[in-house]
């Protein structure tokens, strides 16, 4: 499986809220996380993402991704995947009672390779302006 088809395989399993049990395969154990967003600053593994979106997926049962852009840059060893998030609290499980408001909110993920798994990723995300759109802030 070529880098790209393993980050394709991998964001989608990631994004539908397969949590790091349906992940992990991609990727090396130890993979590592970082976004310059409040709302994801204490997650530093891979693993600890992956279970994340899990999760999100309880209070926003209806979020889905939309797929905007998808390249490799093989000279760096890197995938970079550009999509928009689409959802509506509805579920419990968020930071307040659900809300009955949707968000769309932009995000990329940079996954860096080591190999034939991923080592790191990192995403790029306003959590504000979503966070907001679902009225948790």
């Amino acid at each position: 499986m070529s880098q790209i088809e393993t980050a394709q395989t991998f964001f989608e399993a990631c994004e539908t809220g397969k949590g790091w049990d349906g992940c992990k395969s991609w990727c090396h154990e130890g993979a590592t996380f970082s976004c310059q967003a409040d709302a994801l600053a204490d997650t530093t593994t891979l693993a600890a993402y992956a279970d994340w979106m899990k999760g999100l997926l309880t209070p926003v049962p209806d979020g889905h991704y939309e797929l905007t852009a998808f390249a490799a840059d093989e000279t760096r060893g890197k995938v970079v995947a550009a999509a928009r998030f689409h959802g509506t609290q509805t579920g419990d499980g968020g930071p307040v009672a659900p809300t009955g408001n949707s968000v769309m909110s932009d995000y990329a993920y940079v996954i860096q390779f080591d190999g034939d798994k991923i080592c790191h990723m990192t995403k790029i995300w306003n959590d504000v302006q979503a966070l907001r759109g679902l009225g948790w802030a």
